[in-house]
Parts: structure tokens; sequence; C-alpha cells
């Protein structure tokens, strides 16, 4: 496993770190001794950083972490984020008193005193805009209830706004190679202000795993069967905006390049790694085998610039007008 270091936190955070959305729900048929089970093998294997939510199966996953980290000695960071409870989803929900609410209840979930690390979730755009907001969370730092705050965002304009506030440690955003806008001015300031970068959706919901095909079948929990065209929340969490079609399409040109003795999954992953403003990345896992497959991808050797040139030609021919001026 390879380690980078945090934002301005000081910790160094596992490169494959976990994902631990498709443990809570939204993502077909989940067992909890599967979940635990991935979630000791990624333990075992080096990981020592999960990002949670409190909407992931409404606590499962964050109570399934806590499971983990009673089971365990190691010195496990978790992130959990807020606000997506909600309804309706509203800048104005963004106060003391639902944030406040909101953290008491994940602290309860994940067992522990403070959280380490609080992300607002994604929350409409105005809120970056609101000083108050970000005021509040520095207040449930100096009470003891955070460690550290940062941001789950959709755009790039998010969190370029969200990095002005001097407290703000790190930003979730969806980087793969599928959505690469974030690799220009984001990337750039994050490194400038030493803002971590966690790589969500890396696999964009499953499309990058070279496993999907036109036959593949969704339940319907599933968001890649109810959210294609963000019927339920934005729609650059599925699929990553890409058309389904397409994405296949796109798929079946980069199977080419990736180096003998590698799966697919783990040719996206090092692809992130190439970048050096992403502390980490956060696959997800239902089972100890995809665990393994996903951070065996941290110790990868690095992508050739011949490699690197082709997946961008892909890029630039097939999805960049899709997506790369939406987010």
């Amino acid at each position: 496993m390879q380690y980078r270091e945090l934002g301005r936190t000081g910790w160094n955070v596992s490169t494959v770190s976990f994902g631990a959305w498709a443990i809570g729900g939204s993502w077909g048929s989940v067992d909890d001794k599967d979940s635990l089970a991935a979630l000791h093998r990624s333990i075992d294997l080096g990981v020592n950083f999960i990002d949670t939510a409190d909407v992931y199966g409404d606590g499962r996953s964050e109570r399934l972490v806590a499971q983990l980290r009673k089971e365990r000695k190691e010195t496990i960071y978790v992130a959990t984020k807020a606000g997506r409870r909600l309804d309706p989803h509203v800048a104005a929900g963004y106060s003391r008193a639902n944030l406040t609410a909101f953290v008491e209840r994940s602290l309860k979930n994940l067992n522990t005193e403070a959280i380490d690390l609080l992300q607002l979730h994604c929350p409409p755009t105005e809120v970056f805009y609101m000083p108050e907001t970000f005021g509040v969370l520095d207040d449930l730092v100096r009470a003891g209830k955070l460690r550290y705050y940062g941001v789950s965002v959709e755009k790039v304009e998010e969190a370029l706004k969200a990095i002005e506030y001097p407290n703000v440690q790190t930003v979730q955003i969806i980087f793969n190679i599928f959505r690469q806008r974030p690799a220009g001015l984001f990337f750039a300031e994050a490194i400038r202000r030493r803002v971590g970068v966690l790589a969500r959706v890396p696999l964009a919901s499953g499309l990058l795993t070279g496993k999907l095909t036109v036959q593949s079948d969704f339940e319907a929990d599933d968001h890649r069967a109810f959210n294609r065209h963000g019927e339920a929340f934005d729609r650059g969490e599925t699929f990553s905006g890409v058309d389904y079609q397409t994405g296949l399409a796109a798929v079946d040109e980069l199977r080419a390049l990736v180096p003998t003795g590698w799966s697919m999954p783990q040719f996206a992953l090092r692809w992130i790694l190439m970048f050096e403003a992403v502390t980490c990345t956060i696959p997800g896992a239902k089972n100890p085998t995809q665990a393994e497959d996903n951070v065996r991808s941290a110790d990868l050797p690095a992508l050739n610039a011949e490699v690197m040139g082709k997946i961008q030609v892909i890029y630039d021919a097939r999805i960049r007008n899709l997506v790369h001026n939406y987010w």
C-alpha cells in the first residue's frame, strides 16, 4: 500500500481507500457479513481510510464501520457526510440546528466521541456562498464533535469556492477516466492550498470495471436502474453522467490499453493515482475479492506517457462533449 498526506491534517492515508456507499444500499442486494469481510480484508491490506455517509442505508453503512473499528486495533480514519437527510434538500436546511442534529446522529452510529472528517454532502451550490454554514462547522470542531471538515461536491465551481474557506481540509469530487475536468484548475489550486482530494465514483458506477454489458440487469433499488437521467439525484453520480451505450463503447477501446496481468478496475484506479493532487481514491467493495482487486492497484507501476496519451484521445473523442462542461 502507498500513502499520501491528507490536506493539512497530518494524516497519511492509503491511496486506495474504501468507499462505503455500496455496503449501505442503492447498489442492489448486499449482505452485511460480506460487507464486513470486505472491510476487514481492506484493513488487512493496508487501507486506513473509509468514506461513508449518514444516508447510506439510513445509517447502516456507518454502523458497519463502527463494528469494524471495534474489532480492529489499527488506526482507521473515518469520514462521513451530512446534509442529504434534508427533505427538501435546499440550502436553507444547512442550518446550525440541522447540522448539529446530523452530527449527533452520526456520532451515535459511528460509536465515537468525535468524527474524524465530516463532509457536507453535495449541498446545493448556494451553500458554498453561505459563510455562516462553514462557521457552524468551525464551532463543531471547537466543541470537539469534529476533528476536521471538508466538502463533497458535484461541480468544479463548487470545489473552487469551497477551498476559499480556510478550514476546509478536503474536497471529495468525481474524478475518473470519464470525468477529467477536475485535473485542470481545481487540482492546481488544491495543491497550492494543501487541500486533500478524495476521488469518488472512480469506476464510473461499474462501467470502468469492464464487467458491464448491454445485457446487464440492475435491481430496482440500484441507482444504475433508476437514476440514469437524474430522476433521484444528480445524474452525474450514475455512470459519471455518461450515456450507458457510449460508455460501453469507450470501455471496449480502453481494454486494449490494459497492461498484461492487470484487471480493468486496477487500470482505472491506477490512472487516477497518476495525478499528484489526488490524495486517495475510494472505490467500493461488497466482498473481499473486490476489495483485494482494488487495493492491489496502489502498488502497480506508473502508466507510461504513451498509454496516458491514448486514454486522453479516447476521452476527447467519445466522452468530453458529454460531461466536461457540465460538472
